[in-house]
C-alpha cells in the first residue's frame, strides 16, 4: 500500500486519467472528489464487496448459467 500524505486542495493522479482531490478535513473525517472518465466505475469500499458477494452468490446458484443459455 502506498501512503501519501496530502492537505486541503490538495489531489492526487492514478493512472494518468483519475484525479482525487483533498475537498475538506474536519476532525477525523475527510471529504474527497474523485474525476474519473465515465466508464471507470468507483464504489465505496463497503458497497464494492457487497456487489462482489452477490454476484458470487448468483453464480453458486445456477441463474447466471440460465441467463447464459438465453442469449
Amino acid at each position: 500500500m502506498l501512503a501519501l500524505t496530502r492537505r486541503k486542495g490538495e489531489a492526487l493522479v492514478v493512472n494518468n486519467n483519475i484525479e482525487i482531490t483533498v475537498l475538506e478535513i474536519r476532525g477525523d473525517q475527510i471529504k474527497i472528489g474523485i474525476s474519473a472518465p465515465k466508464e471507470v466505475p468507483i464504489y465505496r469500499k463497503e458497497v464494492y464487496l457487497q456487489i462482489q458477494e452477490e454476484n458470487k452468490a448468483a453464480m453458486a446458484s445456477g441463474k447466471a448459467e440460465k441467463l447464459k443459455d438465453i442469449f
